[in-house]
């Protein structure tokens, strides 16, 4: 009977620190998603000699993101998108479907009053793109930020450390 309750109180003990670990992993899994997902836009927009743009409207709360083709040369434009002219190159994600209790955000959520509606971002068959910081922001508070270099086309990922108030590489 001694040994059961020392075990029940040592799981006890265990959940809420092994819950917030499962936290702390699907925020750096959405983070380490969307920068793989830029990184294959750009890889594609190469590979095709196209314009390839990534969409993320806004929707429930969340985002859902899609990946779009120039077909028309004139780069991807919401405009053609909604005429039908730029392709649907990978279907429409619902972010939140993917990463439950994870946010995502088109601004720096500290900063913003009104969140973006949408956004395009674009990546050229040279490998430049358009600049933008994506963040991450999960329910245990940890966050992540996921930053296009527009003139490379290269993607990094950021952790926030709230003990240093830094914004740390993740490698």
């Amino acid at each position: 009977m001694f040994v059961i309750s020392v075990m029940t109180i040592l799981a006890a003990m265990a959940i809420p620190e092994t819950l917030a670990g499962i936290e702390r992993s699907r925020t750096q899994s959405a983070a380490r998603y969307l920068a793989a997902r830029l990184a294959l836009v750009r890889t594609q927009a190469v590979a095709h000699s196209a314009n390839v743009a990534l969409l993320f409207v806004a929707d429930r709360g969340t985002y859902t993101v899609a990946a779009y083709s120039d077909g028309n040369r004139n780069g991807v434009r919401t405009v053609d998108i909604a005429a039908g002219i730029d392709p649907l190159v990978e279907a429409p994600v619902h972010f939140s479907d993917l990463f439950p209790h994870v946010s995502l955000f088109l601004n720096d959520p500290a900063e913003i009053v009104v969140p973006d509606a949408s956004a395009l971002m674009s990546f050229s068959p040279v490998g430049t793109a358009s600049s933008r910081t994506l963040y991450v922001r999960g329910r245990d508070q940890s966050q992540y930020a996921v930053r296009v270099l527009g003139a490379t086309g290269r993607t990094r990922l950021l952790r926030y450390v709230a003990a240093t108030r830094e914004w740390t590489e993740v490698p």
